[in-house]
């Protein structure tokens, strides 16, 4: 299934061999000290070692760029409108923030096969039971919505690139309708993949 829902990278690396789980948990934790932390200056000792990890994870410079490249266009404009209300300081630690949490759940994404990181879930969720909801279920789910992310951000780029080559890249219909579309072909695959697997209802 992850040729289907996700970016997954093949690897040994250390964070490769870490469980699901405990990837899952430090993802909370980082993104709670990104919170946390109140100055340009510490963030910027935060991006540090998260630059460390995409490198101790060996996942390859495109790799790490694809997960922040769909969210660059909000991060500009997160930056300006931050600059107006709180000044160049507070935009570029709020700015920091979200491309340091986008950055490490990237790269859970990348160390972290679709299957073990649907076990983890399911293991957290086990409580859903007492409220009459399947807990593989729900983890299906938010793993299929992680996953989907970078797939959909990579059909807007070959959109993109399409609509260059035609001269129409200012058109909005020329973009919205091939990427509502790409992304249907994306739904009705993973649809079919998850019949299947005996996941039909």
């Amino acid at each position: 299934m992850n040729d289907l829902t996700g970016a997954y990278v093949p690897g040994s690396s250390p964070l490769h061999r870490l469980p699901a789980g405990a990837k899952l948990a430090g993802l909370a934790v980082g993104c709670t000290v990104l919170v946390l932390l109140p100055s340009p200056a510490a963030l910027g000792g935060a991006a540090a070692v998260v630059g460390g990890l995409y490198v101790v994870s060996r996942v390859g410079p495109a790799a790490a760029w694809a997960q922040l490249r769909p969210v660059r266009y909000f991060v500009v404009a997160l930056f300006g409108l931050q600059w107006v209300f709180v000044g160049p300081e507070g935009a570029a630690v709020t700015t920091l923030r979200v491309l340091l949490a986008v950055a490490l759940a990237g790269l859970v994404t990348l160390t972290t096969r679709t299957s073990a990181m649907m076990a983890a879930l399911e293991r957290c969720l086990g409580p859903a039971r007492l409220a009459g909801l399947d807990p593989f279920r729900l983890s299906l789910l938010l793993s299929l919505t992680v996953r989907s992310v970078p797939v959909i951000a990579a059909l807007a780029v070959r959109v993109r690139e399409a609509q260059r080559a035609r001269g129409v890249e200012r058109s909005l219909r020329a973009f919205a309708v091939p990427l509502v579309v790409s992304s249907l072909r994306h739904a009705d695959a993973l649809g079919e993949a998850l019949i299947a697997r005996g996941l039909d209802d």
